[in-house]
């Protein structure tokens, strides 16, 4: 029998999750399972692992205390928030401790962690309820509005707002929805109900960062109501994996159960008649369930169409009003005796009541002028011609149509508005646009994707602060690529595109963002385009800059002259002195010794695009984690893919750019399982599946902690991703060490066992994954991807590039750049290690140092700490990043300790060759935000 000692081969000692992702693991079958007889004995011999390290040797110092929630407060650790007086009094004692803390880092020593969160037991349990809201049947307010999502980035579908005075009903939840409602104070917690017109991530994306977001509105959380057809079951299992089960307890599904697949919690007979979902006093929802048809359209190219499968299913929402009681006639109602009171009030509720004069009965109908039926909205979402065919067979929508607004049928229903969530590809088809003409009455917008609306950015805000930025740093923050039909090779009279004239004039707007239709009051039924906002041209927002900041225009003036300077190799000690000429000087600005990796560098080389710097959720400013290495020609790689990253792609390198971006893809790298670090991650691998289909091509590999592959696998039941997983306890140094030495004789098992061909299984599972990584790293010019374990939550992992090496026109070699990506941790000893000669340190900074016991207990950084990891390290550059939302523009941070640092902002986009000025952008960068930062410490101050 083998000694036990064999066992290292699988379970090194020094890497806790190379143990929790064993290497040799068959499909589904944690090794584990395997041996059940020597694992437990084994557990209790091994060394203590990594995670183990930390808290056994934190645990010799004196002891946190903690609070009813289990986060430690640290009552000795200082805060950097002072008084005017004592920052002298300090200097002295943050000196002293500069060399301490670096020793503390690199070993583990008195860095505070949340034991709780690190394991996975901090997860509140809450029962969230559904909001009980009193309806007012009479709404003297209600209408549709477009929320343009998706619409200047072509990315995502639009929601569309169904607005009560006391409900509020969205449909599509597509990515950049959360972000969307901050930017235009559309409160979340007024939701109650969300209706999914297709299960798939370009409806659908955003949800699981919505959801999450109610379930932590208040001390008890919010639900909603959430709605879809039959597939939407697979895309709640999916979700489950990384959401609590709270979150997501009031999810309907709707419609046929496909074969393979259980009982539907609401499936009728016949599903091709509409299905009641929402009947109350103020509005009743029906749902039409369409399929693809076997016989296609008249001309279609989809004659092949495979019918069926997941995720094909749409939906046609009937939205209808209930109607308007006429006028109540207080002569008539004299005249047949009636005194008021109670009576009259029962009248109009629809009952019949006696006359006080002679007993006779009263009916409604005597007292009150005919009723006014109420207003009908469609929202049709067809996305295919194969799905226009069922949608033209459909008998249940005959009562809805009429030849004529003026003369309306018996037992007809006149339908105000249909909002078209159409492909244009479909709507602007012939027999499209001949069905539309069928709802006579009916006001159409289209809101299928117009090219038009590129030109309007639905974020504001952040395209302000962009355009801001552009117009001080042109180089590390380029024009958005989209915004203009220019930029896109299309002429302002090729967006009218023919189609045939089939509407009554009018009949027929373009979606904009926004864009109103009111329901109630009856007097303003129709259009209100009051909302939509303008164009701004860049011009107008450098002006309102200048007349802000006036200063600003001398300094945008130098740092073009100090940019120039550099690019044409002029010293840096002349740079320093022209850039102290702006501001305050600073002790970093002198040059310090480039790194060797630096030589003879090109611009082709690599770009770091910082694509999301917030943490949680997205904000008006700040969109979620992500960070693109653009190797150019060589393709690029994703650390991390929070919700929104396609919208930041498109944002910055524009609509085809972007697709080129996703098609030269190598690898998706991933950090831990938090949704703001991968709800992103399906559109792009569904953008990427949908522009190399017709080409040859191998499944992207996606490199992930292990809970995220159950999600991928989950959600891959709805549409095919075109990927292949690798969990990154599989790619840390020991377990590649590991695999490169890997024999197939020298097994803990006996030759020819059943238990040596489990071993052997697996390690032909995961091989071909392992050769297609390599392949694609070594395209992109990488000699190695490696992931580190961190402190943040279970399986959290940072991750190192290492660049190969190039040689120099005389035929010197010249070492490969390197970049380390801390994902979210605590400051760790692993993250040391790993950022040991890097040349950039890209490390989540979440709070600002005078919130040291917040970051300790959601397992998070301060900048101060962030830059010391790096310090530590020896990093020669450190890029800031994952900065809280209570930070909108700009983070708190101590000048003091930026020597070698630079504050990230989204798509700021920095080139390996300007890397060695980077930290010398923070003086322009705290002149264009000094409003901004001035009053953030004006109110850290008051607080403290």
């Amino acid at each position: 029998m083998p000694q036990v000692s064999n066992l290292r081969l699988f379970f090194p000692a020094n890497s806790f999750h190379s143990f929790a992702a064993p290497i040799l693991v068959p499909g589904g079958i944690p090794f584990a399972r395997c041996f059940p007889v020597f694992l437990p004995s084994y557990l209790k011999r091994r060394k203590p692992h990594f995670f183990s390290t930390i808290s056994c040797s934190y645990s010799r110092k004196p002891k946190p205390n903690f609070d009813s929630k289990g986060n430690s407060q640290f009552s000795n650790r200082r805060r950097s928030i002072v008084t005017e007086g004592g920052i002298e009094k300090d200097k002295v004692a943050d000196l002293a401790m500069e060399e301490g803390n670096k020793r503390k880092i690199e070993t583990g020593e008195d860095v505070g962690f949340n034991r709780k969160r690190a394991e996975g037991r901090d997860a509140p349990k809450k029962n969230l309820a559904l909001k009980v809201r009193k309806l007012n049947p009479i709404n003297t307010i209600s209408y549709v509005q477009i929320l343009g999502t998706g619409m200047d980035t072509q990315d995502t579908s639009p929601s569309v707002l169904l607005f009560f005075d006391k409900q509020r009903f969205i449909f599509n939840a597509g990515e950049g929805l959360q972000r969307f409602c901050n930017e235009h104070k559309i409160k979340l917690s007024k939701i109650d109900h969300i209706f999914l017109s297709r299960v798939c991530s370009e409806t659908a994306g955003g949800l699981p960062g919505l959801l999450l977001t109610l379930a932590g509105i208040g001390e008890e959380g919010m639900a909603v109501n959430l709605w879809g057809p039959m597939d939407l079951k697979y895309f709640v299992e999916a979700m489950r994996s990384f959401i609590p089960n709270a979150a997501m307890v009031h999810t309907h599904s709707f419609g046929p159960t496909s074969s393979n697949s259980g009982s539907p919690s609401r499936s009728p007979k016949n599903h091709h008649a509409p299905l009641v979902l929402v009947d109350d006093e103020v509005v009743k929802i029906s749902a039409l369930l369409l399929e693809p048809s076997r016989i296609a359209a008249p001309g279609s190219v989809e004659s092949g169409v495979d019918v069926g499968k997941l995720g094909d299913v749409s939906v046609v929402y009937i939205c209808e009003l209930p109607e308007v009681k006429g006028k109540f006639d207080l002569q008539k109602a004299k005249d047949l005796g009636l005194k008021p009171g109670p009576k009259y009030r029962e009248l109009q509720l629809g009952n019949s009541v006696k006359s006080d004069r002679d007993g006779a009965m009263v009916h409604p109908h005597d007292v009150l002028a005919p009723s006014s039926p109420g207003p009908i909205v469609l929202l049709i979402d067809c996305p295919t011609e194969s799905h226009f065919c069922n949608l033209l067979s459909r008998e249940s929508l005959n009562p809805y149509y009429i030849d004529t607004a003026y003369e309306v049928p018996e037992g007809s229903k006149v339908v105000n508005c249909v909002v078209h969530l159409t492909p244009a590809s479909v709507a602007q088809m012939d027999e499209y646009r001949i069905w539309m003409s069928k709802f006579a009455a009916a006001q159409h917008i289209m809101a299928g994707h117009e090219m038009k609306n590129v030109e309007i950015p639905i974020l504001k805000a952040s395209a302000r602060i962009g355009a801001r930025l552009n117009y001080l740093c042109p180089q590390l923050f380029p024009s958005s690529g989209i915004w203009s039909l220019e930029s896109l090779n299309i002429m302002p009279n090729q967006v009218k595109s023919m189609k045939q004239n089939v509407l009554r004039k009018g009949a027929e707007s373009s979606a904009e963002n926004l864009l109103k239709f009111h329901l109630r009051p009856s007097a303003s039924l129709g259009i209100d385009a009051s909302c939509v906002p303008s164009k701004s041209s860049t011009l107008e927002i450098i002006d309102e800059l200048l007349s802000e900041i006036p200063e600003i225009k001398d300094a945008s003036q130098r740092a073009a002259k100090f940019w120039s300077r550099y690019q044409q190799g002029i010293p840096g000690e002349t740079m320093a002195l022209d850039a102290e000429r702006i501001v305050n000087e600073e002790p970093w600005l002198h040059d310090v010794e480039k790194p060797s990796c630096l030589e003879n560098i090109s611009r082709e080389d690599m770009e770091i695009v910082l694509l999301g710097t917030g943490s949680s959720q997205p904000s008006k400013h700040r969109n979620v984690s992500s960070v693109l290495i653009n190797l150019f020609s060589k393709g690029s790689i994703i650390l991390d893919c929070g919700e929104g990253t396609l919208g930041q792609l498109k944002r910055r390198f524009g609509i085809k750019g972007a697709d080129d971006i996703i098609r030269s893809l190598k690898c998706i790298w991933i950090s831990h399982i938090h949704a703001d670090h991968h709800t992103g991650l399906a559109r792009i691998l569904a953008l990427r599946r949908d522009l190399l289909n017709e080409t040859l091509h191998e499944p992207l590999v996606v490199v992930g902690p292990r809970q995220l592959k159950r999600y991928l696998d989950a959600y891959q039941r709805l549409e095919n991703l075109d990927m292949q997983f690798l969990d990154c306890g599989l790619t840390t140094e020991t377990a590649l060490a590991n695999f490169s030495s890997y024999d197939e004789n020298s097994t803990l098992f006996a030759k020819g066992s059943r238990m040596q061909s489990i071993s052997l299984r697996s390690h032909d599972l995961v091989m071909p994954i392992f050769s297609s990584l390599k392949k694609s790293l070594r395209e992109a010019g990488l000699e190695a991807l490696i992931s580190f374990p961190v402190v943040h939550c279970p399986q959290s992992f940072g991750v190192i590039l290492q660049a190969e090496n190039r040689m120099s026109g005389d035929g010197k070699a010249i070492p490969g750049w390197k970049v380390v990506y801390s994902g979210d941790t605590r400051p760790c000893p692993e993250t040391v290690k790993a950022s040991r000669g890097a040349t950039v340190l890209i490390h989540e900074a979440t709070f600002e140092d005078g919130l040291m016991d917040e970051a300790v207990a959601r397992n998070h950084s301060t900048t101060k700490e962030a830059v010391e990891v790096g310090d530590s390290a020896g990093a020669y550059r450190i890029i800031l990043t994952h900065f809280s939302q209570r930070y909108p523009k700009i983070p708190v941070f101590d000048e003091a300790h930026m020597h070698k640092t630079c504050i990230g902002f989204d798509l700021m986009s920095v080139n390996l060759a300007d890397i060695h000025i980077l930290p010398r952008l923070l003086p322009y960068l705290k002149l264009l935000f000094k409003n901004e930062t001035e009053d953030v410490n004006s109110e850290t101050a008051a607080l403290v």
